[in-house]
């Protein structure tokens, strides 16, 4: 796609806050790039988009997005291959995924050609902060928010649109033990879990808490209803492996539909191993877990990738997952698998990549 630059209005910092920032050392997301791209909606159409220093905001206290909770955002990274190229990963379908949000709360459309232009001048600028090295990358996060400022409850007429930038560094996951919910739910039917809304995960912080008590660091999310079906681990898509098959639950208005989990469902085909995409029921799971079956369970996302998890539990029964960690485990292949696909290290034979020219 052509970058025509000339529809955006570029301002560049007169510094770059790059040489005070140990990149050995990163927090995630907490450090971010020297630019921000801004687009606002008003009078029922986006205005000229633009790329700005990176720099704090005013809003009105009244702005809508902190009374009614409009805002959606999404996750992407770009990474740099050995010889400075720069790649998106699927990015179209970050930006599908964003409208689809925005929809689901009332919220406008954004413009394809701006959302590519202004991402892709805004990693021109900031090139210096996507470093080299499978794992290191450059986190991406587009959001909009309601800006108009009226407490009335209805949908805002004004919005913004943004995208900020954080380096990620490379690091290992450590295994996690995780809690299966029995009372708290992360979304129900006819609700907005499908969408990346900011709400979703405010309203997962309680019940995490509440598990990291207890000395779990996640929840897996069950369905509203009944409690008898596993959907999601924390804000990840989750995988199980059973034998030699995979199994994970069908995307629905519950189950946000994953970039890595798509990917993987893919890379599972490509491999020859044997995916099923259905419902999952707690008491499957633990009958695996209890008859040795069940060899793994991972979380899938894209600031992780890949979240192995070594123990569950369910009221209180607890079980321990013994194949974390193995060098032929599922959770390791499929890593390595998009990694390397990532940073140019492999043939994208699905078209995954998009270079940054």
């Amino acid at each position: 796609m052509p970058i025509n630059t000339h529809n955006i209005h570029v301002e560049k910092a007169e510094t770059s806050k790059i040489t005070g920032v140990d990149f050995s050392k990163l927090d995630f997301g907490r450090v971010f790039t020297d630019h921000m791209f801004v687009c606002d909606y008003e009078d029922g159409k986006w205005q000229t988009p633009k790329i700005t220093p990176y720099q704090a905001m005013t809003f009105e206290p009244s702005a809508r997005v902190f009374h009614y909770g409009q805002a959606v955002f999404e996750g992407m990274k770009a990474y740099k291959d050995e010889d400075g190229k720069v790649f998106l990963f699927r990015p179209k379908q970050n930006f599908d995924r964003i409208n689809k949000s925005a929809g689901r709360l009332a919220m406008p459309a954004f413009p394809e050609n701006y959302f590519f232009e202004g991402l892709e001048a805004l990693l021109k600028l900031d090139q210096e902060w996507i470093k080299t090295g499978v794992g290191n990358s450059l986190y991406i996060r587009p959001f909009v928010i309601a800006t108009e400022p009226a407490i009335s409850a209805s949908p805002a007429s004004m919005y913004r649109f943004m995208i900020i930038c954080s380096p990620a560094q490379s690091y290992y996951n450590a295994a996690v033990r995780v809690l299966i919910a029995d009372h708290y739910s992360r979304s129900a039917n006819g609700g907005v879990g499908a969408a990346k809304a900011a709400g979703n995960y405010a309203a997962q912080f309680y019940p995490t808490s509440l598990a990291q008590q207890k000395g779990f660091q996640q929840v897996v999310w069950t369905d509203a209803d009944t409690h008898s079906f596993l959907e999601e681990a924390g804000t990840m898509n989750v995988f199980f492996r059973v034998n030699d098959k995979l199994i994970t639950a069908p995307t629905s208005d519950r189950i946000l539909d994953g970039i890595t989990r798509k990917s993987i469902i893919q890379l599972a085909e490509d491999l020859g191993i044997t995916c099923e995409v259905r419902q999952v029921t707690v008491e499957e799971i633990k009958k695996a877990a209890k008859e040795g079956s069940l060899k793994e369970v991972f979380g899938a996302g894209t600031a992780a990738v890949i979240s192995p998890i070594s123990a569950f539990q369910h009221h209180d029964d607890l079980f321990e997952i013994p194949g974390v960690g193995a060098e032929d485990s599922y959770a390791k292949l499929f890593k390595k698998s998009l990694l390397d696909i990532q940073h140019n290290l492999a043939d994208d034979v699905h078209d995954w990549r998009y270079e940054v020219k």
